[in-house]
């Protein structure tokens, strides 16, 4: 993929959008018993991934219902800038977003558990937890106060440790730098000296560009080639501890919501389970070939953070989870069921998912 043309068609798209939307009904717009849903999203229009899960999930509502309910897609910018969507949403601006919770950390540090916190679950353990270990209903309340109910409706799997302009041996190598990386994982390097950076996807390649950044973590292979990092660094870190399985969302507004039949409400509810499923299985189908294509036609290195820098990382982030765990009310209730919950995964996952990725790791002879 080209990034540049790949961006002037967002642009476009989005100059056009912007002046289109302007002109649009109310949401929702209703007519002749149909309701017609705008999503706003914090990716670029048809994004690798994240901007095509978004188009899928509008998809999927729309065919669904049979057409009753049409889901139009907005991509970053073109109604509002990326960050903006949560606000664009609960001010009724918009009737859905799409993004990740730790964009709006600033509101509560308790919806970065929504999406990833470092060294913290994986994205089957988040699943587990949202569905069956009572972190819906503590997304419901938390969300309920911004006038949005939250759905789990991708998840991009493990992400990579991040883009260097020179490789990282020791915890000394970080402290300094300009980085990007949103979230509590943002926390933990500004616990290390790390000066971070907060960017929309966007925005990230002509920063890293001109040096207003020194580094930078995105997504994963497949996301990471189609923005081009590689054009400007070639030193790929491994693995990306600050998100371990990063869930990504879609927010309806809540009087939205509260207007559906309780039929058209499970719809909804089916097809967001549907894309938080298609969208994990895309990006694991994806990553393995983006990675070879970085590594065999772009000369990238992979480099691993030793377990030096991993631990020192982990105890960095161990006290910034002890910092959100002090606070009280909603964040408190949230910490301490995911913090619960991630101590009982642990505990099982050694003897199911790590134990047989060890074993698998033993170097006999499989295929022939």
């Amino acid at each position: 993929m080209d990034r540049r043309a790949f961006l002037r068609g967002s642009t476009a798209t989005a100059v056009a959008g912007s002046a289109a939307a302007a002109g649009t009904m109310p949401a929702p717009a209703i007519a002749q018993n149909k309701m017609q849903l705008k999503m706003v999203t914090t990716w670029p229009k048809n994004f690798p991934g994240l901007g095509t899960s978004a188009e899928r999930l509008a998809k999927r509502i729309t065919d669904m219902t049979d057409g009753r309910i049409s889901v139009k897609v907005f991509g970053s910018g073109e109604i509002v800038p990326a960050l903006e969507a949560f606000d664009a949403v609960s001010s009724e601006t918009a009737d859905m977003y799409h993004g990740a919770e730790y964009y709006w950390q600033g509101k509560s540090k308790a919806f970065s558990f929504f999406a990833a916190v470092p060294y913290g679950l994986t994205a089957q353990e988040m699943n587990a937890w949202i569905h069956h270990g009572g972190g819906q209903e503590l997304w419901d309340e938390l969300a309920a106060d911004f006038g949005i109910k939250p759905f789990a409706a991708c998840n991009t799997g493990v992400q990579m440790g991040g883009w260097f302009k020179s490789p990282v041996t020791k915890l000394e190598d970080m402290k300094g730098l300009k980085f990007r990386m949103p979230g509590l994982g943002g926390e933990v390097l500004r616990q290390i000296g790390v000066s971070v950076v907060g960017l929309a996807g966007e925005d990230i390649f002509p920063a890293l560009q001109s040096g207003n950044i020194d580094g930078t973590e995105w997504v994963g292979p497949w996301n990471d080639l189609a923005f081009g990092f590689y054009k400007i660094t070639k030193h790929y870190h491994w693995p990306g501890i600050h998100e371990p399985g990063t869930t990504l969302s879609m927010g309806m507004n809540r009087k939205v919501w509260d207007k559906l039949s309780p039929s058209d409400q499970q719809i909804i509810k089916n097809a967001c389970d549907a894309e938080n499923m298609a969208g994990l299985a895309e990006f694991n189908a994806r990553n393995g070939g983006a990675l070879d294509e970085l590594r065999n036609e772009h000369g990238v290195e992979l480099h691993k953070f030793s377990d030096t820098v991993l631990q020192q990382l982990g105890e960095a982030s161990a006290d910034v989870m002890s910092d959100v765990g002090k606070e009280g009310g909603i964040v408190k209730r949230v910490y301490d069921s995911f913090v619960n919950f991630r101590r009982n995964q642990i505990a099982w996952m050694k003897y199911s998912q790590q134990g047989y990725m060890n074993a698998r790791s033993l170097p006999f002879t499989y295929a022939k």
